[in-house]
C-alpha cells in the first residue's frame, strides 16, 4: 500500500512545488487519509552539486529503496532535461512503477506536458486528486509488476467510486 511503500516524488522544483507541498500537507493531516512514506529524505543531496555522475549515484542509491515513483506534470516539466530527465532516467532503468499526475488534472496522458521518455512508458496517468493519487500508490504498483503496456489510464468507474 502507498503508505507504507518509499515513494519518490519528481516535481519541477520552481514552479510545481506547491503541488508536492500539498501531497505532504496531505500526509501531516490527521483528519486525511493520505499518506506515504517520502523517499527524499533517504540519502541527501546538496542543493550545491551540479555533477550529473555525482547527482546520478545518489539518485540511483534512493531509488534502490523506492518502491514507486510519481512525477507532477506542471506546464514546463517536458523541458526539464537536467534533475527531472535524470530521475526519470534511473526510474526506467531500475523499472519502477511511475504515477504521472497531471496538474492541470487531466485524466490520461496530456502530450502536450508529458515527457517524452515517460510517453511510452507503462506509468499510469491521473489527474492532481487526492483520492486517485491515493489510489494509485495503492494499487498500481503491483498491477506494473504483473503487466506492461505502453500507457494507463484508470476508466470512468474507479473515478466514480472515489467520488471523482
Amino acid at each position: 500500500m502507498g503508505y507504507k511503500d518509499k515513494t519518490y516524488v519528481i516535481f519541477d522544483g520552481d514552479k510545481d512545488q506547491w503541488a508536492y507541498r500539498f501531497m505532504r500537507g496531505w500526509k501531516k493531516n490527521d483528519n486525511i487519509d493520505f499518506d506515504f512514506e517520502d523517499a527524499h529524505d533517504l540519502f541527501p543531496l546538496t542543493y550545491r552539486a551540479q555533477d550529473e555522475n555525482y547527482i546520478k549515484s545518489k539518485l540511483r542509491e534512493r531509488f534502490k529503496a523506492t518502491n514507486q515513483v510519481i512525477i507532477l506534470i506542471g506546464e514546463s516539466t517536458k523541458h526539464l532535461y537536467k534533475y527531472v530527465r535524470w530521475e526519470l532516467e534511473i526510474a526506467i532503468e531500475l523499472k519502477l512503477p511511475i504515477i504521472v499526475v497531471n496538474i492541470n488534472e487531466m485524466r490520461n496522458r496530456d502530450f502536450d506536458r508529458c515527457p517524452a521518455i515517460i510517453r511510452e512508458y507503462g506509468a499510469i496517468h491521473i489527474p492532481f486528486k487526492m483520492r486517485i493519487i491515493k489510489y494509485a500508490m495503492d494499487h498500481f504498483p503491483s498491477y506494473f509488476s504483473r503487466n506492461s503496456a505502453k500507457a494507463w489510464y484508470y476508466g470512468e468507474e474507479i473515478y466514480k467510486s472515489l467520488d471523482l
